[in-house]
């Protein structure tokens, strides 16, 4: 019986790893050693905050100062330079993976599940109003959902990517209220007849329209919401439907009562979220879309009644608060898959990761040093973030961030029966298993120009003997031992160890010729006879599908 009863007791080494790399794209010894020593009550509420940011928004040098630490900020409050739209993108995308990679909490985790749920894309309208939109979603992700999504409703990116700005009481645009119910608050469910859904109807979708009528962009970013301190969109009366929205009996029949005035239209903008969110369904809908995000893909008639229902309940108790449902879900056995008495494990390695979990899982692991944003600029944004990690570790492995295809989302998120599969691919494979090769070599070493550098590179050897991974690297058999147990979410047999082992690390030679090896390298520092061995571990264990999963 699936369980969200709390797990008591100490979290211990595997578990801290489990819930670490599924709430966080930073994973490392250290943290997990923390966590592993914390009750699931400690771990979880270290994780469950949002950490400050290391840098509040991308900064680019000015080219009219010869010196590279002549550094300005990227957005100036209401102008920029549209000629330089280009690379002012690189540098949004390159600050928030910069971030998402610092961010040892689920703050960015989450920022990212509300950027797939409510979808835009940084090409919908400028880099500047995009940076908004990101900082709406770190703002709220961990905050009230309602709020959220009356925030969403006015954001700037959000009101032309879904035709916000031209949906007028003489000219209406439904766009945004029919995605509004299908996918970002309810779900249509199946059809009952002509304009009929289980949840709701094309009237009700009509009358949505006609509440979110007014409402306009505004491109120089003068006009900000005085909760958030965010640029927003500005309401005009003018434009506004004024008449009276009646609702289908999906909605109890009510009627929202027009706004004559521009206080009038938030009225009647908090009166359709209240209606909506009022509905059972809609706190379902949202918390399958989270369970599916952080635990499993497969949501069965036990899991359901067991854990959908509950966790929904939850919600709508509290007003639609996201971390209570966070608490209760990482806390429980179901989670740490201690409610079944099965052998197998179907939570715990029970997803692919993204390319964006792989590779900035992988980079923190390592420890890999970043080339500084200030004062090695275009290293930082342009060779690292944009060419090496957004062009090949995640963009040609299916993983186009921030452009997701529609407005439903990135597949993996959302399309039945596959979900996360969808990130195993044959046209996605190639750039995941060149993954250790990328970071081993520092070269690009696949798509164009392959032996350009990505401005970062792992040596292995030194990270090896310095990071504390084993106690003792000239023990072979403790340091692949160690190396699975950190890299590899799920315990392996003794066949695939020897595997790993004998097979990959020692190529069949006895271990007393790696503990030699090691020991003159301590001697000499010449890294060449230990380099080879554990640079085809790395790439065996990165390789292997356990690896692929988390």
């Amino acid at each position: 019986m699936a369980s969200l009863a709390p797990f008591q007791g100490t979290l211990g080494e595997r578990r801290a790893a489990h819930l670490l790399r599924r709430t966080s794209y930073r994973y490392n010894r250290q943290h997990l050693q923390q966590l592993a020593s914390m009750t699931v009550d400690q771990a979880v509420n270290d994780l469950i905050a949002l950490q400050p940011l290391t840098m509040e928004q991308p900064v680019y040098d000015d080219p009219n100062t010869p010196a590279i630490e002549q550094n300005v900020w990227l957005i100036p409050t209401t102008n920029f330079d549209t000629d330089l739209e280009f690379p002012y993108r690189q540098r949004v995308i390159g600050w928030w993976l910069n971030e998402a990679l610092e961010d040892s909490g689920i703050g960015h985790r989450m920022s990212f599940f509300f950027h797939q749920y409510l979808v835009t894309t940084i090409l919908t309208y400028n880099h500047a109003t995009y940076f908004d939109y990101l900082r709406l979603l770190r703002w709220g992700c961990l905050g009230n959902l309602k709020k959220l999504m009356t925030k969403m409703v006015a954001d700037n990116t959000m009101l032309y990517y879904l035709n916000g700005h031209q949906n007028s009481k003489t000219s209406p645009n439904e766009n945004f209220a029919r995605e509004f119910f299908e996918l970002f608050t309810i779900g249509k469910g199946p059809q009952v007849a002509p304009g009929d859904y289980t949840n709701y109807t094309e009237d009700d979708i009509v009358q949505a329209a006609r509440v979110f009528t007014g409402w306009r962009t505004v491109g120089n970013r003068s006009i900000v919401d005085p909760e958030t301190n965010f640029p927003r969109g500005n309401a005009q009366l003018s434009r506004h439907d004024t008449g009276n929205k009646t609702f289908s009996s999906k909605f109890q029949n009510t009627v929202i009562t027009g706004g004559t005035t521009v206080a009038g239209m938030y009225t009647e903008l908090d009166a359709i979220i209240n209606l909506v969110y009022a509905q059972p369904e809609t706190a379902r809908n949202f918390v399958r879309r989270l369970y599916r995000y952080f635990v499993h893909s497969n949501i069965t008639q036990e899991i359901e009644q067991d854990i959908i229902q509950p966790l929904a309940d939850t919600l709508m108790v509290n007003n639609y608060e996201i971390v209570p449902i966070l608490r209760k879900l990482f806390k429980s056995q179901h989670f740490f898959d201690m409610d079944d008495s099965a052998n197998a494990d179907e939570i715990i390695g029970g997803l692919i990761r993204s390319p964006l979990e792989l590779a900035l899982q992988s980079l923190s692991f390592f420890d890999i040093a970043i080339p500084n944003p200030i004062s090695d600029n275009k290293k930082h944004y342009e060779t690292f973030y944009y060419y090496g990690v957004y062009e090949r570790m995640l963009g040609l492995a299916n993983l186009n961030l921030f452009y997701p295809p529609d407005v439903a989302g990135y597949s993996a998120y959302h399309q039945e029966p596959e979900f996360s599969r969808h990130w195993f691919s044959s046209t996605s494979i190639v750039s995941r298993y060149k993954l250790p090769q990328m970071l081993l070599t520092g070269k690009r070493v696949v798509g164009g120009s392959v032996n350009s550098s990505i401005g970062i590179k792992l040596d292995i050897v030194p990270w090896v003997r310095n990071s504390g991974i084993t106690l003792d690297p000239s023990n072979p058999y403790d340091l692949v031992k160690d190396l699975l147990d950190y890299m590899l979410p799920v315990a392996l047999d003794t066949d695939r160890f020897n595997y790993f082992y004998e097979t990959i690390f020692l190529d069949g030679l006895p271990p007393s010729d790696w503990t030699y090896e090691w020991e003159n390298y301590l001697a000499t520092n010449n890294q060449t006879e230990v380099k080879i061995p554990l640079e085809r571990l790395i790439n065996h264990i990165m390789f292997s599908p356990e690896f692929q999963t988390f």
